[in-house]
């Protein structure tokens, strides 16, 4: 294949995607394929996939669409949680060349590569139960920022849930090589890194190692300034991982914990691991010892079986909890999943109206949160976007903050005052010793 190609690469879904991708475009540049600007026209396009709910698969099979319009000779790969989990759905879309599934994904670039010309879909999966491959991430699109992929799969049995059937069994790498990888990032100038995976906090099962161990080994990785644990299932969120990210000057306050339901009885249907009561208790763990962390909640609203009752005490019991930021998804009925059978559907607009509430409730929390640090000091790693002559970045405990664009600060940790809120939810902010009209 020429070294004049080009590819375009797209991403849909997951932090954990965003860095598989990542790494198939390094694939792709060391086998001499140029990264096409975004809007560009390319010779191959290699589309990572999500299959949480309908609508991702939807947004994909439309994207595909997009691309075949747009270029019709373009070779299309398709990989991802949809591809492994619908393989013949997407290599009968027309102008599709190549289906990876999730086990197969360090091979996208050679299989491409190896493909003579657009014609009949050649399709590369496997069963779940040998999804076992564990493919090396990590992102380097942003330059302040890195996505390292830690772990992969899921042993959890979650009843609404198809990640198990499109990743395959909880599995890692070594700490000793993830600390490789991590060197490998500082050597790129990156300043921080989020630590990513399926269930990151079931890290170990493959090795026999402890999260605690990784979170301890990567801490003392030289010139890393900053880590965020992207998502921690509550159940693993323990007062070893809460007392060492207190301790260390390198791991922020900052926690997204996936609830999804504020009613026990629904989050015995869920298959959840935990209760209410267990995850306020978590939460009250975090605040004991961090009071200023921000604290992320994931909750999904219209779960078959989820009466007006259910939904209050979920509101209720957010309200009390006091979180910064809700991600609020409505139920999609994923097939092959046990929840796809249960009885007592949500009406779609039901659902979409409880959305829209905690939506609501959602912006409340986060401006009640913010108002809490005006007029405090803050330390803010500024990316490089520049938009309306600003820039942005985020605080240690997640706010995401805006100042006069400054081309020495991108990149780099900034001592600041943060302001008011802005109308976009930002906080408004000056470097230390500066006044916002100098």
């Amino acid at each position: 294949m020429s070294s004049e190609k080009k590819a375009g690469f797209y991403t849909l879904g997951c932090k954990l995607n965003f860095s598989e991708t990542s790494t198939i475009a390094r694939q792709f540049g060391e086998a001499g394929i140029v990264r096409a600007q975004r809007g560009e026209k390319a010779d191959i396009y290699v589309i990572n996939t999500c299959s949480v709910t309908e609508h991702a698969d939807k947004k994909c099979r439309n994207l595909i669409r997009k691309l075949v319009r747009e270029n019709p000779q373009a070779l299309i790969a398709v990989t991802g949680c949809y591809a492994q989990l619908k393989p013949e759905e997407i290599a009968n879309i027309e102008g599709v060349d190549l289906v990876i599934g999730n086990n197969e994904k360090g091979m996208l670039c050679e299989r491409v590569r190896s493909l003579a010309g657009k014609g009949r879909a050649a399709v590369y999966t496997c069963d779940t139960e040998e999804l076992t491959s564990f493919f090396a991430a990590f992102s380097t699109g942003d330059r302040t920022r890195a996505f390292l992929k830690v772990q992969d799969g899921c042993d959890y049995r979650c009843s609404y849930c198809t990640i198990p059937l499109a990743r395959g069994g909880s599995r890692n790498m070594p700490v000793a090589e993830l600390v490789t990888e991590a060197e490998r990032i500082v050597r790129r100038g990156q300043k921080e890194i989020v630590i990513t995976g399926v269930n990151t906090g079931d890290f170990g099962k493959t090795t026999g190692e402890t999260f605690s161990e990784l979170l301890r080994a990567l801490d003392r990785v030289a010139g890393v300034e900053r880590y965020r644990i992207s998502s921690i299932e509550p159940n693993l969120l323990t007062d070893e991982v809460i007392a060492f990210t207190t301790a260390s000057a390198k791991f922020q306050p900052h926690f997204h914990i996936p609830l999804q339901s504020g009613s026990d009885r629904i989050l015995r249907l869920m298959g959840r691991r935990y209760d209410t009561a267990r995850f306020a208790d978590r939460i009250a763990a975090v605040r004991r010892a961090m009071p200023d962390a921000f604290i992320g909640i994931d909750v999904i609203v219209g779960f078959p079986g989820e009466t007006e009752a259910d939904f209050r005490t979920t509101c209720d019991f957010l309200e009390r909890l006091e979180p910064a930021f809700l991600h609020v998804f409505p139920y999609s009925v994923r097939p092959g999943t046990p929840a796809a059978g249960f009885p007592d559907r949500v009406s779609p607009q039901a659902a979409e109206e409880r959305v829209r509430e905690l939506t609501a409730l959602s912006a409340r929390l986060h401006a009640a949160f913010s108002r809490r640090f005006v007029g405090t000091e803050a330390k803010v790693l500024f990316e490089s976007t520049r938009k309306g002559g600003l820039m942005f970045g985020y605080t240690e405990n997640y706010l995401r903050a805006e100042a006069p664009y400054r081309a020495g600060s991108v990149n780099r940790i900034v001592p600041v005052r943060l302001g008011g809120l802005t109308p976009e939810g930002n906080m408004a902010c000056v470097p230390v010793g500066e006044h916002p009209n100098d």
